[in-house]
């Protein structure tokens, strides 16, 4: 007999060659509401964990990909059975309970098997397949060409150039091939630089604001310790000031807090020396690092996970977590490379500045660079942006004002290519931030949800400037983990090529774009003045964060008023909102929650519906105006065929007079005999009489003229509101004749 650890490799080794198993009697259970726990069968296959309910009229299904799988806990053993919770990375939480311990057991060795591959071919993308052929795989990959972004940017021009000094990787293996670099920069001049800078990450171009030449560039921190220096560094920061000739000179911008920086000084490594370089103005951010920001999502989640938690406890939860406070940091980054117009000290509403005590670095960070003039758009200084190794903060921040100086990006496609090229193609590494793979749990950190949400407190600030909606966004976050496509494989350009994950996977971009209907925003309008240029976010500094604000204030104002926009009203110097808690992202899953329908959701199922009866009413006008041509002809018939009549002898009254049934009974014969596509358009005009008259009462009583065509009911025999002696010498071919005529 096989021991149990030889018996649970055959079942892992067989679910990978595409065999499952399964548990039954298994119990889910929803932990917001009081429901009882749905009874149904677990399934484990070579990718997904599989729940059916057992309910003959519903038979839901909860399908969860292995690569969502952040964390299994198996808890203690109850009465009802053995406990499992299972917590994914999209902040699905599932809660099992399986009857027997054992199986319990297993389905816990297997998924944590599954759920954390040791090479990229056990990953989903490799074995996804959508049914398409290759010709469609290479167009889905092609959808988006960073070639033609930046010729969309204006280049390459007479200040920046395409350089192939990275080709092969040479330089930098965490970059791409081709980069944009200042026309002054020689190959000496670049190899010297990433000598000097951190993982080689040399300057490099990022945007570039063709309205005055100003650009935005990025690398990793300079290997400058306490004192050391170099002349190619010195002359690459230059060529990136001598390529905007409308300032004499740049902003340095390190992302990271100032005691970070200076810590990284003992290693060797650390911050640009204004003494060292000419024509810089440097400036500290103050972006938290990745260990930071992946305790305060934990902490954060807690919150979200607690049942039925009361305001209070909800609140100090977010406050102290200081999750909304990292993103303000970002977006303030943001603001402050792409406009300048932050949030400074005189700024500040009373209350929040009688707590400056409190905070002192971020109110000191606030005051340092309030007063101080930047912006690629209203300065026209261009800048240099990095953080550590120019990965991680370097392309929040990057993206977040690109997004906030160009509307190309806040469009479906363009916030693709924005993706593509900040994210993707500048290496970031996905593989250890987000645990594609089995590795070290220190290196994952929430980078890139932290960007995804900076933009969705964009969008509630500005409804109608972006074309996407929250869905695209949630979609985006979803298939960053669940490595069903290739595009957010391995950290850098390099290592896709080696992998050939173009010709193995497929793209998401080209699935979203295919869906593109599902995303658009209802709200958007192209000629709205949010549309249009760079945004204009309002400088009050407590529109993206809690901190300042004591807990007693926000409880006073949610008990008194039931929300927070009379709070908003009061300490707010703007219409901009306090920064909202995304429950459509966190809680999503929780449709116990209220509300469980978002407006954004709600209007864009009006829309489709507005779309349906437009194009119903167009189908509707088509077919009257061929009603009304087959009139105007009949009509015509008539007037050419009474003129014969008049020179054989017969009497004719008015045209616009019906004549009696006996008076149709002697010219039949001057009728014209109906042709068969006659004859469809006779039946298509009956019915349209019809449906009108069923489906209209007050058009159904209205006279003759009124409707256009006789009431045909008041000639039948039977009618009651003709006199039966009128309609005794009638048939149905004679009231065919009178409605031919009219």
């Amino acid at each position: 007999m096989f021991p149990r650890s030889s018996l649970e490799q055959l079942r892992i080794r067989g679910l990978h060659q595409g065999h499952s198993f399964c548990v039954e009697n298994v119990r889910l259970v929803d932990r917001v509401s009081s429901k009882k726990a749905a009874l149904g069968t677990l399934y484990l296959t070579a990718t997904h964990v599989i729940f059916v309910e057992n309910a003959l009229d519903s038979r839901k299904e909860t399908w969860i990909l292995h690569s969502q799988i952040s964390t299994i806990e198996k808890q203690p053993t109850t009465a009802t059975g053995c406990p499992l919770l299972i917590r994914c990375k999209n902040f699905q939480l599932l809660q099992l309970i399986i009857p027997q311990e054992r199986d319990c057991h297993d389905v816990y060795i297997s998924l944590i098997r599954l759920a954390r591959p040791v090479k990229y071919e056990e990953l989903y993308c490799f074995s996804f397949n959508p049914k398409l052929d290759k010709e469609e795989r290479e167009q889905g990959w092609m959808l988006i060409e960073l070639s033609e972004e930046y010729q969309r940017m204006g280049l390459p021009n007479t200040h920046w150039q395409l350089s192939d000094v990275n080709r092969d990787y040479r330089v930098c293996d965490s970059y791409p091939t081709e980069l944009y670099v200042p026309k002054s920069a020689t190959a000496h001049i670049i190899v010297g630089s990433s000598k000097f800078r951190s993982r080689r990450r040399f300057p490099a171009l990022s945007y570039y604001y063709k309205d005055n030449h100003a650009s935005i560039c990025r690398s990793s921190q300079p290997l400058s310790g306490f004192s050391a220096r170099c002349l190619e560094d010195e002359q690459m920061l230059q060529a990136i000031r001598k390529a905007n000739p409308g300032s004499d000179f740049i902003y340095v911008v390190d992302t990271r807090p100032k005691l970070n920086a200076m810590a990284n000084r003992a290693a060797g490594k650390g911050y640009e020396n204004e003494d060292n370089y000419s024509n810089i103005k440097f400036q500290f951010i103050g972006i938290e690092n990745i260990h930071v920001m992946r305790t305060s999502l934990q902490k954060m989640l807690e919150v979200c996970e607690l049942k039925s938690p009361s305001m209070s406890d909800f609140l100090w939860g977010l406050e102290n977590s200081g999750w909304l406070r990292h993103i303000k940091a970002i977006v303030d980054a943001g603001i402050f490379i792409a406009k300048g117009r932050v949030p400074g000290w005189a700024a500040l509403p009373r209350r929040l500045a009688l707590q400056a005590s409190v905070c002192p670095p971020e109110i000191a960070f606030m005051k340092e660079y309030s007063a101080q003039g930047l912006a690629v758009s209203e300065e026209g200084a261009s800048v240099l942006v990095h953080c550590s190794d120019g990965w991680d903060r370097t392309a929040q921040v990057c993206s977040v004002a690109s997004l906030l100086l160009d509307p190309h990006y806040r469009g479906l496609k363009g916030f693709m290519v924005l993706i593509e090229k900040d994210w993707i193609s500048f290496g970031h590494k996905f593989n250890h931030r987000y645990g594609n793979l089995d590795g070290d749990p220190k290196e994952i950190s929430p980078v890139i949800d932290q960007f995804i949400e900076c933009v969705w407190q964009l969008m509630e600030q500005f409804p109608c400037a972006f074309e996407f909606n929250e869905r695209f966004l949630i979609h985006i976050q979803h298939h960053i983990y669940s490595c069903q496509f290739g595009n957010f494989l391995c950290n850098s350009q390099k290592e896709r090529q080696e992998l050939k994950i173009q010709e193995r996977t497929y793209s998401l971009w080209a699935y979203l774009w295919k869906n593109r209907a599902d995303y658009m925003n209802p709200l958007f309008r192209a000629d709205h003045s949010q549309t249009q240029g760079p945004l204009h976010l309002p400088t009050v500094p407590c529109n993206f964060m809690y901190k300042y604000v004591t807990l007693e204030d926000l409880t006073r104002w949610w008990e008194d008023c039931g929300s927070m926009d009379a709070y908003e009203d009061e300490n707010t110097q703007s219409s901009a909102p306090l920064p909202r808690f995304w429950s459509g992202m966190y809680n999503r899953f929780d449709k116990g929650l209220q509300p469980r329908q978002s407006v954004t959701d709600y209007l864009m199922a009006v829309q489709e519906e507005t779309q349906q009866l437009e194009q119903e009413l167009q189908d509707l006008e088509e077919r009257l105006e061929k009603i009304q041509k087959v009139q105007l002809n009949r009509m015509k018939v008539k007037s050419k065929q009474s003129e014969p009549s008049k020179h054989s002898g017969f009497s004719t009254s008015d045209n616009s007079t019906a004549n009696t049934p006996q008076d149709y009974s002697g010219n039949m014969k001057s009728f014209p005999s109906r042709s068969p596509s006659q004859g469809d358009e006779d039946s298509a005009l009956i019915l349209t009489q019809d449906n009108l008259k069923s489906s209209d009462p007050d058009l159904s009583a209205n006279s003759d003229q009124e409707s256009g065509v006789e009431d045909l009911s008041c000639r039948s025999p039977s009618g009651g509101e003709c006199a039966p002696g009128d309609d005794s010498g009638k048939d149905r071919d004679s009231d065919e004749a009178v409605f031919l005529t009219a």
